[in-house]
């Protein structure tokens, strides 16, 4: 599994709070391209301006390709299995928004994911881990 956007988000924190947070979190995130091996991509530019109905995914380096078992399409919806918190071995579930799935062609071809990770008042879910949702969502083509 490669990069991906975390973006951490604690609900019951006064304001200061999260615009601290936010900065230290999501400007790390920004366009990171760490060792640079994807500044040269002719798709860097693509992956840049990418966005769900939920905003901008990320850059190419943030988000991960998904393997074709690890994602389902039924009735219309996604399914798809991502780590239970940043850098976990356990995977999860989850149900892909509406909003969150890419519409524009997948210049890819392979499925990607932007999971997000947050904590509700302070504290994880009831597993210990903290609650996860899909960003963006970009199907592939399932071969």
């Amino acid at each position: 599994m490669g990069r991906r956007c975390v973006v951490l988000v604690s609900r019951s924190v006064p304001l200061i709070g999260v615009i601290a947070v936010m900065g230290m979190v999501t400007l790390p995130a920004m366009g990171r391209d760490l060792d640079g091996r994807h500044a040269n991509s002719p798709l860097k530019p693509w992956f840049d301006q990418l966005k769900s109905r939920n905003g901008p995914c990320c850059s190419m380096a943030d988000g991960y390709v998904v393997e074709d078992a690890d994602w389902e399409a039924k009735n219309g919806h996604y399914r798809v299995r991502v780590p239970k918190a940043p850098d976990s071995k356990n995977m999860v579930w989850i149900d892909v928004p509406d909003n969150s799935v890419i519409t524009e062609p997948n210049k890819v071809g392979r499925t990607m994911v932007w999971p997000v990770y947050e904590w509700i008042e302070g504290y994880p879910n009831e597993d210990g881990y903290p609650n996860v949702w899909v960003r963006c969502f970009m199907p592939g083509s399932m071969t």
